[in-house]
């Protein structure tokens, strides 16, 4: 890290980071929209992880001296050192427990990190390709590092989850296809004048995730057959510091988890009936599945997704948020083949030159529930995601740069995006029994990740009072089996979810705690400020102060 002035301000401190980041990370560099990284990787192995976790340690000294000197005092300075020290403090404790050494999963470790920052790479010019060359040749030695920490982490009996490393190891021979792979695909349209490099560089990356697969399959999957899927108490609150900035009293968490069960059950049983007198709710979602209104065609269903994404900004902006004009554009794209199940949203780049983006998988489906969709692009999209991620962007002059750009806590904002569901439910955009039983139906899926999550890891009872195996202790079999009987997606959606629980443990629950923060923060500030509270300026109050941990999120949105 280069030293920064000894009269360094915390923002100072944090904007030094992120430049010292980018260094070593350039698939960080890329979502910032950094050119200069285009055609590198970074270094996955343990020495590269070493890095990263001595640039946080040496950040966190010279935090340590910003914070004595004169003017810290301010908002902005306090909130910039506050989620800096808790983001990097969290990030090292999850680094010096080697979680680096095991990180097999279906969504997050550095394999899906190389495949997909290849979709926000820029290919608009010939020297943008040249970048991309550049980056596929990078692709076996950033495979070979991720090799060797999983190795390392065999040897030192540091296992990933079976589950998840099957999964991974389906995922890796969709990637790699018949013939021609996902990289071939990818560099397809290039320019003719660098057709031969492109195609040369793509086998060979190609190639190596062949060699990647066939190692995980043939070396670690047996390896780490009998090791347990879920991490238990001491690994899982690690991880859910990390993933919600907060300790979490996580038996409290599952209680209120079977609380917003209970009270969804009873709104989702309501809603049910208008649609399919005496039925339950997924007899009714099974019923819409065939019965509901459908959107058919891939390319059909993202234009409808535009479509939804455009009528909110023009029905939020000016009546319940103030928008800049390069906030209010947003893409709807369709993800590429083998990846995870669920939905997912990218940042726009610093300049907006890449707006932000939804990504719908269609996982070979060409046929789509308008139920399933609405609510999810209202989290994805707008007011969701793209709303408070790009709005950090928008006002990155008045925060630090690491604020606007990748000190995301995860629950602030997957707990912002369900907040706004649930706003625009308050909003009346959600009267029509279809959307609204598929937004309950949303809203259930996340309840019922806090209580599976946490139960299913720290393998805690069921309580007598459940409609589900009352007593009996909670494991991966019977979390899926609930998950199941208590959504109205596919087996295969259900299927994939588990092993991203499995494998990212503590990122789930942060949804609805994530929500809880933000619902509590409003009704705080709307108490402190009785008829006079104005939801128009809390939100984009709210949106602009950047992220927060969940030990900070309410003290501060209660300000407002």
């Amino acid at each position: 890290m280069s030293p920064t002035s000894s009269s360094a301000l915390p923002r100072q401190v944090a904007d030094a980071y992120v430049d010292a980041l980018v260094e070593l990370d350039p698939i960080a560099g890329t979502y910032l929209g950094v050119k200069d990284g285009n055609g590198l990787l970074p270094d996955f192995s343990p020495a590269g992880q070493e890095e990263i976790a001595d640039l946080a340690r040496a950040t966190l000294a010279e935090l340590d001296a910003a914070e004595k000197l004169p003017g810290t005092d301010s908002d902005a300075e306090r909130r910039c050192g506050r989620l800096l020290r808790e983001r990097l403090t969290a990030e090292l404790a999850v680094h010096e427990a080697d979680e680096g050494l095991r990180t097999v999963s279906n969504l997050r470790s550095p394999a899906h990190a190389v495949r997909e920052v290849f979709t926000v790479t820029p290919t608009e010019t010939d020297e943008d390709w040249a970048a991309v060359a550049e980056r596929l040749r990078a692709v076996p030695r950033a495979l070979e590092g991720y090799r060797a920490s999983l190795a390392l982490g065999l040897d030192r009996k540091l296992f990933g989850g079976p589950r998840a490393a099957h999964t991974f190891i389906g995922q890796m021979t969709d990637w790699i296809g018949g013939g021609r792979g996902w990289f071939e695909d990818f560099v397809a349209d290039g320019p003719a004048s660098l057709r031969v490099e492109l195609e040369v560089a793509a086998r060979n990356a190609t190639e190596s995730l062949v060699a990647l697969r066939d190692w995980v399959r043939d070396v670690y999957a047996p390896a780490v057959a009998e090791a347990p899927d879920t991490v238990g108490r001491e690994r899982y609150a690690r991880w859910s510091r990390y993933f919600n900035g907060t300790d979490l009293d996580l038996d409290e968490a599952y209680a209120y988890g079977w609380s917003e069960y209970h009270r969804l059950l009873g709104e989702m049983k309501t809603e049910a009936d208008k649609i399919l007198p005496g039925a339950g709710p997924w007899e009714a979602l099974a019923h819409l599945d065939v019965h509901g209104e459908h959107i058919e065609g891939v390319e059909e269903v993202r234009v409808w997704l535009q479509k939804l994404m455009d009528e909110a900004i023009e029905a939020l902006d000016g009546t319940h948020f103030e928008l800049a004009e390069r906030v209010r554009k947003v893409e709807s794209r369709i993800a590429p083949p083998g990846g995870a199940a669920a939905p997912y949203y990218t940042v726009p780049s610093e300049d907006f030159s890449r707006p932000g983006r939804t990504w719908l998988p269609t996982m070979g489906e060409t046929r789509f529930a308008v139920y399933d969709l609405v609510s999810t692009w209202y989290h994805e999209g707008v007011p969701g995601h793209h709303l408070q991620l790009a709005q950090w962007v928008n006002v990155a002059d008045r925060l630090s740069r690491y604020q606007a750009t990748i000190g995301m806590v995860s629950a602030n904002a997957e707990g912002w995006a369900l907040y706004a569901e649930r706003l625009m439910d308050e909003l009346g955009f959600l009267t029509d029994p279809e959307r609204r039983l598929g937004y309950l139906d949303a809203q259930m899926m996340r309840a019922c990740r806090v209580v599976v999550d946490i139960g299913m890891h720290l393998e805690l009872r069921i309580p007598a009072d459940s409609p589900f195996h009352p007593g009996e202790r909670w494991t991966p079999d019977l979390a899926q089996e609930f998950f199941g009987a208590h959504s109205g997606r596919p087996a295969e959606f259900v299927a994939s979810e588990l092993v991203r629980y499995l494998s990212m443990p503590g990122q789930a629950i942060g949804y609805k705690l994530g929500e809880r923060a933000w619902l509590v923060g409003r009704e705080n500030a709307r108490r402190a400020h009785g008829e006079a509270f104005d939801a128009k300026a809390w939100h984009m109050a709210a949106l602009s102060q950047g992220p927060l941990g969940l030990d900070d999120l309410v003290e501060e949105l209660s300000k407002l």
